[in-house]
């Protein structure tokens, strides 16, 4: 197993998801601000790690498998909490496409690997921007009160995800197509 930066701050943030999770259900007026904070931090170190592993050439096959479990495993956690919270339709129809998403697409880079073709299902930029818009909604969603008194975030957290639902299904609907194009 590799051991640096990169893949220690992938560890990271899997080590985040116990304390986002104690974070989301203590009874404290702070406790919104820390567990959004939380995910954020995750979320940069979902940046952090790739740019330094690139930037040192430290790239790894272990980073490199380790990083999407990481990313969708403290997402997966996120949506789960608010699905519990909001109890709404909307929530867990959202949460349901970005987790039966990330099921699909995992399966189907596994099944191009073992066929040789897992370049046909590379990452894509489409895919950086649903990542993008489900850390920016879920940031919003687990801070879920105004800002400042004046700007609704659980709102606009709610728009976010919207729109990070939207691009999940564009993306998925591209790697799909990608994999199965005739060579």
């Amino acid at each position: 197993m590799v051991f640096n930066l990169p893949v220690l701050l992938t560890w990271l943030r899997i080590a985040f998801i116990p304390l986002l999770v104690f974070l989301f259900y203590l009874d404290r007026a702070w406790a919104p601000l820390a567990a959004a904070t939380v995910f954020g931090l995750a979320g940069l170190t979902d940046w952090a790690d790739g740019y330094l592993a690139r930037l040192w050439r430290q790239e790894s096959r272990f980073g490199a498998f380790l990083d999407p479990v990481a990313d969708k495993l403290i997402v997966a956690v996120a949506l789960i909490l608010l699905v519990e919270r909001e109890a709404s339709i909307w929530m867990t129809l959202a949460a349901a496409i970005i987790i039966g998403r990330e099921i699909v697409i995992s399966a189907l880079r596994e099944w191009m690997a073992e066929s040789g073709t897992r370049s046909k299902v590379a990452v894509a930029f489409i895919g950086k921007l649903k990542t993008t818009a489900q850390i920016i909604a879920l940031i919003f969603l687990l801070y879920n009160q105004d800002l400042f008194g004046v700007l609704p975030m659980r709102e606009l957290g709610v728009a976010a995800l919207a729109i990070a639902t939207l691009l999940t299904l564009i993306s998925m609907i591209q790697y799909l197509r990608s994999a199965f194009e005739p060579e």
